[in-house]
């Protein structure tokens, strides 16, 4: 299953084990939004072609 984690914030210990739980034996990709530059269009494209989108606070 194709899975996407979208981070509002950067991540803390706790988080960073739950998305490699819930990424483990599935295709996992990420989306750190508190990076900036952020590709909004390229974002919802992205979301559309996952089967599960995450999004961590």
């Amino acid at each position: 299953m194709k899975v996407l984690h979208i981070l509002k914030s950067e991540p803390d210990e706790t988080v960073e084990k739950l998305c490699e739980g819930i990424s483990k034996n599935n295709e996992a990709s990420v989306v750190a939004l508190y990076q900036g530059n952020t590709d909004w269009h390229g974002l919802v494209d992205e979301i559309f072609s996952h089967k599960k989108v995450i999004c961590w606070w």
